[in-house]
């Protein structure tokens, strides 16, 4: 490692540059991180388990949307289309991966962020506080440090992660509907999803009223990193207003890119905003909640 890049303190809970994981990985005497790649395509289920096999981060274990970080899919829509994993199994799952909550954990994708967010809510969600997402996903590693291996790496197993309290919270659907228009709700979806010009995925088009958009790609720069602290905090600020964090709410289509939008607060310093799990994907799916379309306030 050059000597003029950061040396690494762990523990990291929100964003880690690739400087900094290569300096946690060098350390001498000290376990090393856990890594995961949360590699995966929404349109090709099995193509995030493949770019994985061909070029990961050394020692990264894949974990997968469907199998590791989503339960299974209830017929009547409750919990969406990406339903939360009971809590027991994703705690199982943590401990199979070597998770543990002395452990530094390290997530990446190769989508800016889209799917680690996912993993690293989930794993705060259990209780982890030393979790945090790669800037710039693989394509920074590459630039910065440019190891890769091939194959798969074994992951060590070990018993489920301990019960802990929640670092973070949830809300269903029939409290986020009791809160409406008292409580911000950021949509990280697309805007023309958002609008409802188009639903490629979901029951109905739209979006769940008093909702304000922020597609979760504006959280990024040009080259994939997040933006600077200063000018996210500004952005979610404009949206949220005098709100406590604490009293903002979010979603998308089925809980996935909304925890762009919680990393993005988060590393802004604006901790403690809730996740509406089931999102678009369920609450479109009951004919009894309300649906709006056009632009917040039309």
């Amino acid at each position: 490692m050059d000597a003029d890049q950061p040396v690494a303190t762990a523990p990291f809970s929100t964003l880690i540059d690739a400087a900094s994981l290569q300096a946690l990985l060098n350390r001498q005497g000290a376990a090393p991180p856990c890594l995961l790649d949360a590699s995966f395509d929404l349109t090709d289920a099995a193509a995030g388990k493949r770019a994985y096999r061909e070029a990961h981060v050394p020692g990264a274990l894949h974990v997968d949307l469907h199998q590791d970080l989503s339960g299974p899919k209830q017929p009547d829509g409750r919990g969406g289309r990406h339903p939360l994993p009971e809590r027991a199994v994703f705690a199982a799952t943590a401990g199979r991966l070597g998770v543990r909550p002395e452990r530094q954990v390290v997530v990446y994708d190769r989508s800016g962020g889209f799917y680690a967010s996912r993993a690293w809510w989930l794993l705060r969600w259990l209780g982890h506080a030393a979790v945090a997402v790669l800037d710039g996903s693989l394509p920074a590693w590459v630039a910065q440090v440019g190891a890769l291996e091939a194959g798969d790496s074994i992951a060590p197993g070990g018993p489920p992660y301990p019960d802990a309290p929640a670092l973070v919270e949830t809300l269903d659907a029939d409290t986020l509907q009791s809160r409406l228009g008292r409580w911000p709700l950021i949509d990280a979806r697309a805007a023309e999803r958002f609008r409802g010009d188009v639903e490629p995925l979901d029951p109905r088009a739209g979006h769940i009223p008093g909702a304000v958009n922020r597609h979760f790609q504006l959280n990024l720069m040009a080259d994939g990193r997040f933006k600077p602290v200063a000018e996210l905090r500004a952005a979610f600020g404009e949206l949220i207003g005098d709100s406590p964090p604490a009293e903002v709410a979010h979603q998308c289509g089925s809980g996935i890119t909304a925890c762009h939008n919680l990393l993005a607060m988060a590393h802004a310093g604006l901790h403690g905003s809730r996740l509406y799990a089931g999102s678009w994907s369920e609450w479109s799916a009951d004919p009894a909640r309300p649906v709006a379309v056009g632009l917040a306030g039309d």
